[in-house]
């Protein structure tokens, strides 16, 4: 049995709805955890997914912002919505998934705030905002220990950890995504876990990787200032049970796409 699971960064789910139409029936995976839908639950383009052969379905939206959700094949159970830090933000859904023949995978979908663009939680808000989501997050998973048995999480975590997950290492330290204190944090909630990176057991760390371009440039291919933004965190018990990943660059180029590409990972039983 194999176990395929994408993770991507839509940017508006009903905007680009056909683009994630076409990634469905190009890569068929069975389990697709979607970030920054940006529409409420009854909004949700259920009718679409349902066509392309995804009929269990799990949502955390609201209006215009934010929102999260997994759209499965196989049936989803134990969905929860976790709230932090008290904002009412939709950034967070877990449901379990059992592929034939294995135990329950505890799956959990994150969009992190993005914090902003000054990287100084005294003047600026969303990233001191950020900063609180991550602790808590850290705590969180200490206390529940979430990936003691089979779990995923995954997500746009909006971090960049390693000096080889963005263009440029020294231009970013002082750039929202890449700071130090950043990274410090993101690392607790790796230890947490505690989690193995699924995309970097691939592509080692002296290798660059990116899942995000920005749109300010005018040829992003060409200029290649990425970012890995986007990642896929499994439970010790099932690193070995990976089977594959891929980065679906090629979707950056569609029309009217997302800042995001998808990320894909196999699991297999």
């Amino acid at each position: 049995m194999r176990l395929t699971l994408a993770t991507w960064n839509i940017n508006s789910v009903r905007l680009r709805i056909g683009l994630v139409a076409r990634f469905l029936a190009e890569q068929a995976p069975d389990v697709l955890c979607l970030q920054e839908t940006k529409c409420r639950d009854a909004e949700f383009p259920l009718a679409e997914f349902h066509k392309l052969g995804y009929p269990h379905i799990a949502i955390n939206g609201q209006k215009g912002y934010h929102g999260v959700a997994i759209v499965s094949k196989l049936p989803l159970a134990s969905i929860n919505r976790r709230d932090f830090c008290d904002k009412g933000d939709a950034r967070h859904i877990s449901v379990n998934v059992t592929p034939d023949g294995a135990k329950p995978i505890a799956l959990h979908n994150f969009y992190v705030p993005a914090g902003g663009d000054e990287p100084d939680p005294a003047v600026n808000v969303k990233f001191a905002h950020k900063l609180a989501f991550l602790d808590e997050l850290t705590g969180w998973l200490s206390s529940e220990k979430i990936a003691r048995d089979h779990a995923v999480m995954v997500g746009d975590l909006n971090i960049a950890p390693l000096e080889t997950d963005v263009w440029s290492h020294k231009a970013l330290l002082k750039v929202v995504s890449h700071t130090p204190i950043e990274v410090e944090k993101l690392g607790l909630v790796f230890k947490a876990g505690p989690w193995f990176d699924a995309l970097r057991h691939y592509v080692p760390p002296e290798e660059k990787l990116y899942t995000w371009w920005s749109y300010r440039a005018a040829d992003w291919a060409k200029a290649d200032k990425g970012r890995r933004l986007d990642h896929v965190w499994v439970s010790e018990s099932l690193a070995p049970n990976l089977g594959g990943m891929s980065v679906h660059r090629e979707s950056r180029g569609w029309e009217r796409p997302s800042d995001h590409v998808p990320v894909i990972v196999h699991l297999d039983f």
